[in-house]
């Protein structure tokens, strides 16, 4: 279907630390087109670039739905050139922090970019569903694993295998929300992670970050957790910043 004169493909915001991805097609549910995927590539681009981002939200436009994920039409052509399964472990891995600020419905391949962020923010009119087994499509393997990390194999078989949607306290209880707030101040809580994350060390940030998605998926390195360890307490930022508490 084609947009209306109100939808556009991803817009780019960067405000001092915080960069926000904006889903912008609100007259068909913020659907993620085929052709969004290298524009979104291009955004990430452009937020690594910009030494001053120390964090990236992602959103959606309109007063309904966050995404309702990749395009139904383009699932047969295009789905199996993975390009978008490779954006989405590419949103996984960024070392900046990553937030979803999910304000209403988010849907299919959606819910996939969410469990890409670290932190996933929500309100009482979120409801989520998968439906790819009704569509007889077997999910992509990097999407089925954050599932079961994200969520436990319980709660990823029930979402798979039913496509029965769910509501915001069972999302939270399952841990697809790691929050879930009042309408009204979604924007103040996300804004305060932004500023939280902004106290942090980025290099600190970025390597934390990396060990615990290596320990939760069952694949980190003793050794280079180790040595993740020892480097920081070699730094120079360490120092700097043990030497400003203690004169403070």
């Amino acid at each position: 279907m084609p947009d209306t004169p109100a939808d556009t493909p991803p817009l780019l915001e960067i405000d001092g630390p915080r960069a926000t991805v904006r889903l912008n097609r609100p007259g068909h549910h913020n659907r993620i087109d085929p052709d969004d995927v290298a524009l979104l590539e291009r955004h990430l681009d452009l937020v690594l670039a910009t030494p001053s981002v120390r964090a990236v939200v992602f959103a959606g436009a309109g007063p309904r739905t966050f995404s309702s994920g990749y395009t139904l039409h383009a699932i047969v052509d295009r789905v199996s050139e993975r390009a978008f399964e490779r954006l989405l472990d590419r949103i996984e891995r960024l070392p900046l922090p990553t937030i979803a600020a999910i304000h209403g419905g988010v849907y299919g391949g959606a819910t996939d970019l969410a469990l890409c962020c670290d932190l996933r923010v929500g309100v009482p009119a979120c409801r989520m569903f998968m439906p790819a087994v009704r569509f007889a499509l077997h999910y992509y393997p990097s999407g089925l694993r954050r599932y079961v990390e994200r969520l436990g194999h319980a709660a990823a078989t029930k979402l798979f295998l039913s496509g029965e949607p769910i509501e915001a306290e069972e999302m939270l209880r399952v841990g697809f929300l790691t929050d879930l707030v009042a309408a009204e101040a979604l924007g103040d809580t996300v804004q305060r992670y932004v500023a939280a994350f902004v106290q942090g060390d980025a290099a600190a940030i970025a390597a934390t970050k990396a060990s615990l998605a290596a320990l939760a998926g069952g694949r980190a390195d003793d050794a280079l957790l180790e040595q993740r360890f020892l480097q920081s307490l070699v730094s120079a930022e360490l120092r700097a910043r043990l030497s400003r508490r203690l004169a403070g």
